[in-house]
């Protein structure tokens, strides 16, 4: 299904469906990106450091490759961060074998429980205009459409 529309010249344009919903899911998550970029600072996080934090934690002992993978990023990004992190005394890795483990400090995971429980309850309050039936809808799209995209190459 299209829709068409004028575009600032007055030609007809013509913007496919997919392409009005996948704007509007840009826009959605820019919002809530530029929200959630401002609550970590508050916290003396970034949003990248703090998906670290928060990967690291469930479940603690991931590698740093697997971390990468988890979050979709490169090794050697990873490796800033947890330098950074560690630094700052919120984890640490640990030598298995060939690879490192990383574990969060007590303070790492007192910061990552305490930031976490502000992320969900600002989350809740940003999708807080779907009930609960269009949550499950939305929730069962998304899924649908995560499962067919391909991954990294």
């Amino acid at each position: 299904m299209e829709t068409r529309t004028d575009s600032p010249e007055s030609q007809p344009t013509t913007i496919h469906r997919s392409t009005i919903a996948w704007l509007r899911l840009a826009r959605i998550y820019q919002k809530i990106d530029l929200r959630t970029a401002e609550t970590m600072r508050r916290h003396g996080l970034s949003v990248s450091r703090f998906d670290i934090l928060n990967h690291a934690g469930t479940p603690e002992g991931r590698t740093q490759d697997e971390l990468a993978r988890a979050l979709l990023v490169t090794k050697g990004n990873v490796t800033q961060l947890l330098d950074a992190l560690e630094r700052e005394g919120l984890l640490e890795r640990r030598r298995d074998g060939r690879a490192k483990r990383v574990f969060l400090t007590g303070k790492g995971r007192c910061r990552r429980q305490d930031v976490v429980a502000i992320q969900e309850a600002e989350i809740a309050t940003d999708l807080s205009a779907l009930d609960e039936d269009e949550m499950q809808t939305l929730i069962r799209l998304l899924r649908k459409i995560d499962q067919s995209l391909k991954g990294p190459a």
